[in-house]
């Protein structure tokens, strides 16, 4: 009997990035708990943690690659599978051109070292404008914001919760996400320290969740309405002579404008709209502006909505008016040790970020940060024409259940001539695919939180490597996206991997010693590569970066980090408190904070004409619901996550369950302009009146899949009610907060919503 072993990793479900003590037998995992040790999370995990045993273990898990005949999936090997791949896309490519592909990748590649440093070259590859993703479904409108303000797409201020004296969120619910666009693990521990200290929390929601519970305040908002509180915010710092950038006050352009825009936005032109009293949005406002150190975050529930980059702008002008951007106790802006754009080149100046370089072919919609709503997918492989999606790659994403109407794109799917998927289950997804190619198991792979670090509330590194042997004849992801990109350059299945990677890590070094201001800047490319020997792949990929980064060891010019420092601390290394960082960090053009984009000035009319708006007789708005043992699609499969009452419910509140005549237990018909599902209902005081809220993920009960697990806890479908037409015009992002829809107590033969 092999003997056990302890290991260190990071859990690699969720933003938390919690540290983790895992106990093995050979490949059998014994014991999860958390890492005492852990630099960032010092013990905390979540349920999820848990589930990586269940997760190795799961017989549905594919675990070889397969191919579809018909309706008939056989188990290949990965030369065959690749050969199939090429006989499927080289014709495609050949005859109907480059953007007859497209690309999709969900959001578990976040959370993979592999995707985060090759699906860039498996994109480079393809050459195409039709790049989707994730983000277009969740926080595209914070990196729109920030990097027209900032001038990099991940210069996310991050709330300094370690010495905040006053924390506002909107729409956000960090108890049970974790921390989202914010790597915070234990927000229970961080909030309630917060209050603790004297510190005051205040939540704007339309629904009590359980971060609100802990709150000193919570206020009910309409959905969608964020913008028009904040704007209202910023009118009563202006009116009020509350405006005191402090030190930023040299690094800002437009503040006269932002002045003239929010003139509009009387905190009583806006109460009734967004449902908070004119008296609470002036009394927030003050405590903002009084508090020692105080910082507001908005998250899924300012992005996901009509105006998402104007809340998200929004959020930013808030926290720069009151002196709070880049101060102890506010809105900091992390330093990653790997990766971060904010650090590389001459600091305080830039580029800045690129927007709509390209547009979608049917509809128009601009390309944001280098890809197109993926609201706009379906309609791509409908509609005939030059440029029409034929073949599409999906890499650990599941869109056929998480993007808008996503009943007219499992249609779509299933008329396209090829499609490839990356991914661990057949699913709603990938059951369209001719081909499937797993990844390894979790804990048989690498890991380092390259982005997550990125928008970390304390600065870390944390370097995990693989606990388990992988399986045999199992590639890992780095070798998959090379041979995939092989395919899609021309050059076939039979490339050489590791010349092919040789070239991507020098075309990587070559930019690096030619930037200016780079810690390696003019050294020779060939001796830095003959450096990283003998590593290979990911590790040598995040040693070069490691090594070139702010606090690297630049390649022996100066103590500092390189992988093998890491692989030395297993718990991480702790690289201290967030730190004022401005002007450095800014890569604008100008060199300064813009506070007024024009695109954002332009969009500012729209906002002003909402506030007239009013909604049908009878008409309620759906919300999404986040729960702490759900990960969007892909953790339904494993029973320590789905075991106990159903959670995929209607939450409504008692007043309109009884002017509907709706009883708990029972099942409501909604219907939307997309479309109409039926769902259990549950009764709560928790959720604001005229809004019903529906958890994301769910709706596992489509034929073609292998999830047991998952089927058997099937729920319903929120994206059948989700409008693909209404996406946030300067981001792209899907609407899938504050939909208008109506609720009747249950009667099949309703139809849809007139458009």
């Amino acid at each position: 009997m092999a003997a056990t072993k302890t290991s260190y990793t990071t859990c690699p479900l969720c933003e938390a990035t919690c540290g983790l003590e895992i106990v093995t037998r050979g490949s059998e995992v014994l014991s999860i708990r958390g890492d005492t040790q852990d630099v960032l999370s010092h013990g905390y995990i979540c349920p999820k943690a848990y589930s990586l045993k269940e997760l190795d273990a799961d017989q549905d898990r594919i675990r070889e690659p397969m191919i579809r005949k018909g309706d008939q999936w056989q188990s290949v090997s990965w030369d065959n599978a690749f050969a199939e791949i090429e006989r499927g896309l080289a014709p495609i490519l050949q005859q109907q051109g480059r953007n007859a592909l497209a690309i999709y990748a969900g959001n578990p590649n976040v959370h993979n070292l592999g995707s985060q440093l090759y699906l860039p070259v498996l994109i480079l590859s393809a050459k195409t404008h039709n790049f989707f993703s994730a983000s277009t479904v969740d926080q595209m409108p914070k990196q729109v914001a920030v990097g027209m303000m900032y001038g990099t797409g991940l210069s996310v201020p991050i709330p300094d919760l370690e010495r905040t004296s006053y924390l506002l969120l909107l729409g956000a619910n960090p108890l049970v996400s974790n921390g989202s666009l914010m790597t915070a693990p234990d927000m229970r521990g961080r909030l309630r320290r917060i209050r603790q200290r004297g510190g005051k929390i205040v939540v704007i929601d339309p629904y009590r969740t359980r971060t609100a519970q802990e709150a000193d305040e919570h206020h009910f908002i309409r959905p969608g309405y964020d913008a028009h509180f904040l704007f209202a915010i910023v009118h009563t710092l202006f009116a009020e002579g509350l405006v005191a950038p402090g030190r930023l006050a040299e690094h800002i352009n437009g503040l006269e404008e932002v002045r003239t825009l929010a003139q509009p936005f009387t905190p009583e032109s806006v109460a009734s709209s967004c449902g908070i009293a004119a008296e609470t949005i002036r009394t927030l406002a003050r405590e903002l502006a009084a508090a020692p150190q105080a910082v507001v975050y908005g998250r899924i529930g300012t992005c996901t909505q009509e105006f998402g980059t104007l809340a998200s702008w929004l959020v930013d002008v808030v926290n720069i008016l009151t002196g709070n951007l880049d101060r102890e106790g506010g809105a900091m802006f992390p330093k990653a040790a790997a990766g971060a754009r904010n650090t590389q080149g001459t600091p305080g100046k830039g580029r800045g970020v690129r927007l709509g370089r390209w547009k979608s072919r049917v509809r128009g919609l601009p390309e944001v940060l280098g890809e197109l709503p993926v609201s706009c997918l379906a309609e791509e492989i409908e509609t005939p024409g030059e440029g029409q999606i034929r073949a599409l790659i999906t890499i650990a994403g599941n869109p056929a259940l998480s993007t808008p109407n996503s009943q007219r794109l499992q249609k779509a799917l299933g008329t396209l001539e090829f499609m490839v998927s990356m991914d661990m289950y057949l699913n709603e997804t990938t059951r369209y695919a001719n081909v499937i190619l797993p990844p390894p198991a979790a804990l048989a792979r690498s890991h380092y939180d390259l982005a997550f670090y990125q928008l970390a509330a304390h600065n870390v590194a944390h370097y995990s490597p693989a606990i388990v042997e992988p399986e045999p004849g199992t590639l890992d992801e780095w070798e998959v996206f090379l041979r995939l990109a092989g395919i899609l350059s021309g050059q076939g299945t039979t490339i050489d991997m590791n010349v092919l990677d040789d070239m991507t890590m020098m075309t990587l070094i070559q930019r690096e010693v030619a930037t200016p201001g780079s810690s390696i800047e003019g050294r020779d490319a060939a001796e830095l590569l003959a450096a990283l020997k003998p590593r290979r792949g990911q590790e040598r990929m995040l040693d070069f970066l490691l090594r070139s980064g702010p606090y690297g060891d630049a390649f022996g010019a100066q103590d500092g980090l390189n992988l093998a420092m890491l692989a030395d601390n297993p718990h991480g290394v702790d690289l201290g408190p967030l730190q004022p960082r401005m002007p450095e960090v800014l890569r604008t053009p100008s060199g300064k904070i813009e506070l007024a984009p024009l695109p954002i000035v332009a969009d500012v009319e729209r906002l002003q004409a909402s506030l007239s708006s009013e909604s049908e007789n009878g008409q309620m708005f759906l919300i999404g619901r986040r729960d702490l043992r759900s990960n969007n699609s892909w953790m339904h499969n494993l029973h320590v996550l789905t075991k106990g009452k159903e959670r995929c419910t209607l939450h409504i509140h008692p007043d309109d369950a009884t002017r509907l005549e709706l009883v708990e237990g029972e099942c409501a018909c909604i219907t939307s302009r997309a479309g109409t599902l039926e769902v259990p209902i549950e009764v709560t005081a928790a959720i604001m009146p005229g809004v019903v809220s529906l958890p994301h993920g769910w709706g596992h009960n489509l034929p073609g899949t292998r999830m047991h697990i998952a089927s058997e806890h099937a729920g319903v479908n929120t994206n059948i009610l989700t409008d693909e037409a209404g996406v946030d015009p300067l981001s792209g992002n899907a609407i899938l907060n504050g939909i208008p829809v109506k609720v009747f107590k249950r009667n099949p033969s309703l139809q849809p919503m007139p458009g």
